[in-house]
Parts: structure tokens; sequence; C-alpha cells
């Protein structure tokens, strides 16, 4: 069975819980092993196949408190080895020039501030997207569009505006809304 190593931001009981809906939707088809920052160490990965970085409750500038460069190169140089990455929400920004710069001809960037967005602020919402040709409704606060030459990506989902929402570039997969919600994220008033 292939390994996930499964990002856990513990800085509060919301964002360690982002990772439930990638447990209960992958771990039927996969090994799931949990880490923190602390634990973001070469050594985390070996035997993984795949590193996860699941939505989270904080903004996508924490990065910058999480993952300094020795960390932050455990991700990298375990992508440059021929591991997987899956980005959600605040992962799928991650994966962009600002972080762990890990695209090529893409970038992530608030879906928000898009001209043609069809939302203007963060907020909870059950927003409308064409996945795989089909429309859906799809957790979103503030997720990102991946926007660049999309000659270098497959394009699996797009937002109302017609920008990618998720997308695959040879062993990544980015997502900018958030498919790992769980029911309560509808349904919470926070």
């Amino acid at each position: 069975m292939k390994k996930i190593a499964l990002y856990i931001d513990k800085s509060s009981d919301l964002s360690a819980a982002c990772g439930d809906g990638i447990v209960q939707a992958l771990s039927p088809h996969f090994e799931i092993k949990r880490f923190t920052e602390d634990e973001c160490k070469p050594e985390t990965f070996v035997g993984c196949d795949m590193v996860a970085f699941p939505g989270g409750v904080g903004d996508s500038e924490d990065y910058n408190l999480l993952f300094r460069r020795k960390k932050e190169m455990a991700i990298v140089d375990f992508i440059a080895n021929g591991g997987a990455y899956l980005g959600i929400c605040v992962g799928a920004y991650w994966a962009g020039s600002h972080y762990f710069d890990i695209l090529d001809g893409v970038d992530a960037v608030q879906y928000i501030k898009r001209p043609t967005a069809d939302i203007k602020r963060s907020y909870n919402k059950a927003l409308p997207v064409t996945w795989d040709g089909k429309p859906e409704r799809m957790f979103f606060r503030d997720g990102c569009a991946l926007i660049g030459d999309e000659s270098k990506f497959e394009t699996v989902a797009r937002y109302a505006n017609g920008d990618p929402m998720a997308i695959i570039q040879g062993k990544i997969g980015l997502i900018g809304a958030c498919p790992d919600s769980l029911l309560s994220w509808y349904v919470e008033p926070y």
C-alpha cells in the first residue's frame, strides 16, 4: 500500500482537523502517516510516496513561521527526488513561487482578487465549480486560482469565471477550494 505523509497544523484544534477529510477519503487506499512542522525532516518522508498539505484555518503567510530553510528543503528535495505533492487550499498556495516554489509556469494566486472572480471577499461558501466537466459545489473560504501556461498542466476543475481551480502538473496535484472539507464545515457558524 502506498504511503502519504499528511501535514497536520497543530496551531489550533480547527487547523489540526483540516487533515481529517483527507484521511476519510484516502485511508482506504493509502497508508497515512501524519507529521507536524517539528517533524518536517528528510527522514520523515523515507518510504513515503506523497506529501499532502490540506487546507487550513490560518493564512498562507503562516508558512513563513512554520517552514524555515531546512524544513522547506526537506519538502523541496522530496519532490525533486520523485515524490508526489498534494496541496489543497493553503497547501495549493504553498506549492507556489512565494513558498515551496515547486511549480513550472504556473502560480497559486488569491481567487477573490482575480478581476473576473464571482466572489470578492473571503468567507465560508459552497462555491460553484466545474469538476471534470460536471457542475459541483465545493467548500471555499479563500482558496487560490492556478494561473499560468495551461499547456504545462492538466486542468481538472475550474471556478465559475473559468480560472483553473484544480490541476495536475507531473506528480503535483493542487486544488484551490476544499474537497477535504467535512460536513460540519458547511453547518458550523465559524
